[in-house]
């Protein structure tokens, strides 16, 4: 009876320890909005001190996926992770979801934190916009960018075009379901049925109509050289095998202004797949600039 006790006790213990470790990180992390020029209001995450690095997240993402670098990152940096607009906690406008305008509320966005020289680091749909960013704003008040796992082109294939128009008819006839298998294919490593879920709700949340109007505006998109042009260095590219092609443009683009890292054992959503190593390769680029 004892040993029982004992034993629950321990257990009980073990709950609490997590809880007040659970409630440490939570109080860590700053939860706010500010309201963007053309009145929609964004929302950010925000935790650490030091110097700033700005996370983005892909197409109908929250900023909450980059949990793992708001954890991991802002023992030593200021960490800002924001829900582009229509995504996450954000306001859903029916306007401004050119990748122009989604790159001028990251630009108020750094202007109203006040930061100085921050990392950028865009993902997926994320790295055409910060390409917008430096073409709109230049690279004066930039520490220095990683694209991640972008798809970035010269120009979209007649093959390409042909399959994401429809990709785009199956998200406008099923939009739950089409979430839910988006989402799994951005993992390589396992992850649980609670997490899919998770990322599958956010995404959903964004209306459909909006989802297509982002992928077709992404598609439109014109030449990235004029923004590669106004990127200062260094600029690094973190992607996954089946984006080699992206890699292949990047490098051949940016020449030895653009740096590679590859990541061979992770998914699209690399940075949740292999987070320590993520972590530590974006560390070491936002020690490397600045100096």
């Amino acid at each position: 009876m004892t040993h029982s006790r004992s034993a629950l006790n321990m257990k009980l213990l073990a709950v609490v320890l997590f809880l007040s470790w659970a409630l440490s990180l939570s109080a860590q992390t700053k939860s706010d909005f500010f309201k963007t020029s053309d009145g929609v209001k964004i929302h950010y995450l925000e935790a650490g001190s030091g110097k700033s690095i700005v996370l983005i997240p892909g197409w109908t993402m929250p900023a909450w996926i980059w949990e793992k670098q708001m954890d991991g990152l802002s023992k030593k940096y200021h960490v800002v992770a924001v829900d582009p607009r229509s995504q996450g906690e954000s306001d859903k406008p029916s306007y401004g979801h050119l990748p122009e305008t989604r790159a001028r509320d990251y630009k108020e966005l750094v202007d109203h934190l006040s930061l100085s020289q921050p990392v950028l680091v865009g993902w997926s749909m994320g790295c055409g916009e910060l390409v917008k960013y430096a073409e709109q704003f230049g690279s004066d008040n930039v520490g220095g960018y990683i694209l991640v796992d972008g798809y970035l082109f010269d120009k979209v294939s007649p093959e390409l075009f042909a399959f994401l128009s429809g990709w785009m008819n199956q998200l406008q006839q099923d939009r739950r379901n089409h979430a839910d298998g988006f989402v799994r294919t951005m993992y390589q490593k396992p992850q649980s049925e609670e997490y899919f879920k998770r990322v599958a709700d956010a995404s959903a949340d964004v209306p459909a109509d909006t989802a297509v109007t982002l992928v077709y505006n992404m598609m439109a998109m014109k030449g990235l050289a004029a923004g590669f042009a106004k990127m200062k260095p260094p600029v690094l590219f973190i992607y996954q095998p089946n984006s080699q092609g992206s890699a292949d443009f990047f490098k051949a683009t940016l020449g030895d202004k653009g740096k590679l890292e590859k990541f061979e054992d992770a998914g699209h959503a690399l940075f949740v797949d292999d987070a320590e190593r993520f972590n530590r390769v974006v560390d070491e680029f936002a020690q490397s600039v600045g100096k």
